[in-house]
């Protein structure tokens, strides 16, 4: 049972925004199923794996230089370099590494990438705190636990409040809508903050989200998005910790608040649903059960398309053998991954510009069997064979599809001579098979083998499926501080 005897509650302790506080609040790690934890624990590594590749990327050279030059020296670690800065720019920085390669988690009910916005805020915290006029604290792994599962959880209940896919639909880079408030949660419960308090980090987080989806056609700052939302979190939660007052309710406000002005335009005539917040919170963790690990280096819209295709190669292995022989690939979606992902694309195309392209994608898969790394280096992205193959694909929003689900995609491939084939799913394999926390571990050791010593990667390994045992999460931390080497050089 929860404990909400608060001497300072939220303005509202029964409506939705004073109800999350008091979970925020009193929730403790007794009250989290073991599965859950274990799970957590699982997407924390793949997090920090994503960090560490994506730490020394072209891009995220370029947005540390950047950044370096602005700011002064500070207190927080930015990840695989060897360098500290103050708490926003660290949060930004590396919350832009777990980005960098589109290789790190999904939530398919509420997009947004856990992690990018989680961690960083949270490592940041944790480390100014420790260090910070308030006087030297210590955190430990079972309070870091916690405090990422209560990000994950509140974020995404966020994305659900707000129909999910639909804010990429309209516009919105979702992931940077919803990140706000939950970084704020999370580091409210880090410090231990108040449920007024945490209503006072809502309402300044809340304030700021913000994120456009045009970001995925060539800018770096697409990378940088959810490193905003972490940012703004964190700035909320340690502003509320001084006494600075945010928006009172913030999620039920009638006018002005954040589901009521983020619902605008949605095509249901509910245009937000409120209950989603805290219909089973503290019993039902809808965050870490709906979060899924991407096996493939680019952004979830593209997943179906590649999974398609690999059947496709599997069930007509002689034929794909022949790509000269294909006349025209056409692949069909719901309207939420052709609006993020089925533009048509030119050449020469950015390693993010391929990421985020459905006909990159499906042609890098068609050509190389595979979408990791390697098919977005530099040397590989302008290929003649992989070009044409590209040239032969058109994307297609078929509003039938709508109706089946918000990721429905089939994929049909003309060989010419009245010979087509094809393939058709109801989601990405992404969702509808996630990687198990076995995968998971698979997935974080082909990635740390390509920066990380052996010692190190192991040391990494045991703290983070060991957490609860950790006397002071600084000692992960200073494991990931080293500098680490480019994987795709």
């Amino acid at each position: 049972m929860l404990d909400t005897s608060y001497r300072a509650p939220a303005s509202a302790p029964s409506g939705p925004t004073g109800r999350v506080c008091d979970f925020v609040a009193s929730i403790e790690l007794n009250d989290v199923p073991q599965q859950v934890r274990t799970n957590a624990k699982h997407l924390i590594l793949d997090g920090i794996a994503c960090a560490l590749v994506g730490a020394q990327l072209p891009w995220s050279r370029t947005a540390t230089k950047a950044i370096l030059e602005m700011e002064g020296p500070g207190n927080c670690t930015v990840i695989g370099w060897n360098q500290r800065l103050n708490p926003m720019s660290a949060t930004i920085l590396n919350s832009t590494f777990v980005q960098g390669f589109e290789l790190d988690d999904i939530h398919p009910d509420a997009p947004w990438h856990a992690n990018s916005v989680i961690l960083p805020s949270l490592f940041a915290a944790a480390e100014h705190s420790s260090r910070g006029m308030q006087g030297p604290k210590h955190f430990d792994g079972a309070s870091f636990l916690l405090s990422t599962m209560v990000g994950f959880e509140i974020g995404s209940r966020v994305g659900l409040a707000l129909y999910g896919s639909e804010m990429l639909s309209r516009g919105w880079h979702s992931g940077a809508v919803f990140g706000p408030p939950a970084a704020a949660a999370a580091v409210s419960k880090l410090l231990g903050l108040s449920p007024e308090q945490i209503e006072d980090a809502f309402g300044t987080a809340c304030t700021q989200a913000c994120g456009l989806t045009a970001s995925r056609f060539e800018s770096m700052a697409k990378r940088m998005q959810h490193g905003f939302a972490a940012r703004n979190g964190l700035f909320a939660a340690l502003m509320s910790r001084e006494s600075y007052t945010g928006i009172d309710k913030v999620f039920e406000r009638p006018h002005g608040g954040f589901l009521s002005t983020f619902g605008n335009g949605s095509n249901h005539e509910e245009h937000y649903l409120p209950a989603k917040l805290t219909d089973g919170l503290g019993g039902e963790w809808k965050g870490i059960s709906g979060m899924r690990v991407k096996p493939y280096a680019s952004q979830i819209s593209t997943h179906a398309p590649i999974n398609c295709i690999e059947v496709l190669q599997q069930q007509y292995p002689e034929r794909f053998a022949d790509l000269e022989s294909i006349q025209k690939i056409t692949i069909k979606t719901a309207e939420a991954p052709y609006a993020h992902g089925g533009h048509q694309v030119r050449r020469p195309l950015n390693a993010l510009g391929a990421q985020m392209s459905t006909q990159y994608t499906a042609a890098a898969q068609l050509l190389d069997g595979s979408v990791l790394m390697d098919q977005f280096k530099s040397a590989n992205l302008d290929r003649d064979d992989l070009w044409h193959l590209v040239e032969k694909t058109e994307c297609v929003w078929d509003r039938e599809f709508d109706e089946l689900s918000a990721w429905h995609t089939r994929v049909t491939v003309d060989f010419g001579k009245g010979y087509t084939v094809s393939h058709e799913v109801s989601g990405p394999r992404t969702y509808d098979d996630p990687l198990s926390n076995e995968g998971i571990r698979s997935k974080w050791s082909m990635l740390a083998d390509s920066v990380l010593s052996e010692g190190r990667k192991a040391q990494i390994e045991e703290i983070v499926l060991n957490m609860e045992k950790l006397d002071d999460i600084s000692q992960l931390i200073r494991l990931l501080e080293t500098e680490v080497k480019n994987p795709i050089d």
